[in-house]
């Protein structure tokens, strides 16, 4: 379903903006209002919703909910089971695993819950394990990496490991080691891999 109208909102008041070449699979839902780069691939039952802004060549796997008020840069791909809630920030070639789950409340249960959201912002070639929970307004380092299962109630440094729960520093991820050697292996970042992060020296 494409161009879904924000509640309070009327059928065609909002534009939907899609960049060609995309690939949107079955049970997607996208709400108008959001304006998206070329080449996206969704996965099956994808939620996007309002007011979001999506980068070229973008990957959002099945089952993912991305929220109103969300920014994506170039090149950002979200496994299957993935939630992004509102005002969180995921630039450029970072990575989540699967069922990563970012937050933006700091007490839900509160009145004001709503009015004193902050989003979490990932910087660019950071990797985020699968299972992972960030806490509201965390900001995740360029090039660092979160280990699967972790849970980050405090920022992230650049080319920082953490894991755990709550997370802690492990090494850095210039420095992981597998079997083959340096899994990182550029300054791209585009060799590192989530599931190592238990092999840092």
């Amino acid at each position: 379903m494409l161009g879904e109208p924000a509640k309070g909102r009327g059928p065609g008041q909002d534009r939907l903006i899609i960049g060609p070449n995309g690939v949107i699979r079955s049970h997607t839902i996208i709400y108008a209002g959001t304006r998206i780069g070329a080449r996206l691939q969704t996965g099956h039952s994808v939620l996007i919703r309002e007011n979001t802004r999506i980068g070229d060549d973008c990957s959002i796997g099945s089952g993912s909910v991305v929220e109103f008020k969300v920014v994506m840069g170039n090149r950002v791909r979200l496994h299957s089971q993935c939630f992004v809630p509102e005002y969180s920030v995921l630039e450029d070639d970072c990575w989540l695993g699967p069922r990563v789950v970012l937050t933006n409340a700091r007490f839900p249960a509160s009145r004001r819950a709503k009015h004193t959201l902050e989003g979490v912002r990932i910087c660019r070639f950071a990797r985020i394990g699968a299972n992972a929970t960030l806490l509201p307004g965390v900001v995740i380092g360029e090039g660092a990496l979160v280990g699967a299962g972790a849970v980050v109630t405090r920022d992230v440094p650049p080319d920082t490991v953490v894991v755990g729960n709550p997370a802690r520093r492990l090494g850095r991820v210039s420095e992981l080691e597998d079997e083959g050697g340096l899994v990182y292996a550029d300054a791209s970042g585009a060799t590192i891999e989530a599931g190592y992060a238990h092999t840092a020296r």
